[in-house]
């Protein structure tokens, strides 16, 4: 793979002959101009500031050399800078004034180019003096001497007087060359590394992980909606089909001999539909209780607990009205590990227990069955750990062998306000279905 940065093109045996060198050398050149030039531009702007004049432009100025910057970045990192400002929710100069001066990355943009312009521009120039300036100064010696055509004084300091001592000025000048290219690129990098770290900032990844936190919650929302959806149309339309074959059944049952063949056929058919019905009502259940939608997360557990082949006690009846997808996340998680104990622990008994405290929803269900539950098993447990955690929540199992085992899940979410409370109840039982 080819290096993207100086640091890693000085593990690279042809790295004098490549173009890092060059590469650095006109980063730091670079850096040393612009840094003279925004020194420069402080000093006016700062005498200005002095009547409130040039303050304005002083704050923003950074943001103008933060762009110039990044590109100048591309020059030893190859990995895109990106701009670490967010666009304005209105149009217009004012909002946009009020937003960068509401940005961290602009005062880290500021702080960068008074860096720049007071201290790093002066590093940059004697670097670039010691790692360039002084190689080809003694590379030039021949020269001198065949200008002047008696001596040369190179650098100011070493006089050379003849032509073997001219050449091998200039045999030491290019063997500096060459040595000097590696600090000099490592110089570099260090630069860019701290251009890096101020004008591309962690703000840009909080962004991504806020994009990454909405598009989660949409998913959520996007799947509450596609399962109610699928709920509302089994419930209007094949179970309603079912319900009318088993009354048309019935009836014609009534109308058939007695004790015929007629008659067992369409009594063995009617049974059948009344199964099927039950099934398809079950299923409509498990999507999405109708209890859960109409009187909240509470009532739903202790629906749950009494279809449980355990007997279960709950202690969840103080839940105010959750949001729905938490109230269906923490009804599925108790559902799953009430299966669970029926299936796998030898319970005798299970407790269920759900508090909102702290703007947490806290949800606990107990047994004295055996313990030793893995997820790693297939329980379903490592899926419920998974769709808890799109709602930034957490599952918890202390199932030690020998048990007891307690599940816990947490999933943060605001405290209902007063009106929500008084109008969740009422939105859900308007559509609700007998």
């Amino acid at each position: 793979m080819d290096p993207r940065t100086p640091w890693q093109a000085l593990t690279r045996p042809r790295f004098p002959l490549g173009p890092w060198p060059w590469r650095a050398a006109g980063y730091l050149a670079s850096g040393a101009a612009l840094g003279a030039a925004a020194g420069a531009l402080f000093l006016v702007l700062g005498v200005f500031s002095l009547l409130l004049v040039g303050l304005p432009l002083l704050l923003l100025s950074g943001i103008a050399l933060g762009r110039v910057e990044r590109l100048r970045l591309r020059l030893v990192d190859l990995d895109p800078a990106t701009d670490p400002h967010r666009l304005p929710a209105a149009p217009g100069l004012a909002a946009w004034f009020r937003l960068r001066m509401g940005e961290q990355a602009t005062w880290r943009e500021l702080a960068y180019a008074l860096l720049l312009a007071a201290v790093l521009w002066p590093l940059d120039l004697l670097v670039l003096a010691v790692g360039v300036g002084l190689p080809v100064a003694l590379l030039g010696a021949p020269f001198q001497l065949a200008v002047d055509g008696h001596e040369a004084k190179v650098v100011k300091a070493y006089l050379v007087t003849s032509c073997p001592e001219a050449l091998a000025t200039a045999l030491l000048g290019a063997v500096l060359l060459v040595a000097l290219a590696y600090p000099l690129a490592a110089v570099a990098g260090a630069r860019a590394a701290l251009a890096r770290a101020l004008l591309t900032p962690r703000e840009t990844e909080e962004q991504a992980i806020g994009e990454v936190i909405a598009s989660r919650a949409r998913l959520v929302d996007a799947f509450e909606a596609e399962r109610r959806r699928i709920e509302r149309d089994l419930h209007d339309g094949a179970q309603q089909r079912l319900v009318a074959l088993t009354m048309t059944l019935g009836l014609a049952r009534l109308d058939a001999p007695p004790g015929g063949p007629l008659a067992e056929q369409l009594a063995k058919a009617h049974e059948e539909a009344g199964q099927a019905l039950t099934e398809l009502r079950e299923l409509i259940h498990g999507i999405h209780p109708q209890v859960l939608a109409d009187y909240g997360l509470g009532p739903a557990l202790a629906d749950a607990a009494d279809r449980s082949a355990v007997p279960v006690e709950t202690d969840a009846e103080a839940l105010p009205r959750l949001p729905r997808a938490v109230e269906s996340a923490a009804y599925f998680a108790g559902c799953e590990a009430l299966a669970n104990i029926g299936r796998h622990s030898g319970a005798r008994r299970a407790r269920i227990t759900a508090r909102h405290a702290k703007s947490v929803l806290r949800l606990d269900v107990e047994d004295d069955g055996h313990g030793g539950a893995d997820p790693a098993r297939g329980s379903g447990l490592t899926g419920l750990a998974d769709r808890i955690a799109v709602l930034d929540g957490t599952l918890t199992i202390m199932s030690p062998p020998g048990g007891p085992t307690l599940l816990r899940v947490e999933i943060p979410c605001p405290a209902p306000t007063a009106s929500s409370a008084s109008s969740s109840p009422r939105t859900a039982s308007s559509s609700g279905r007998d």
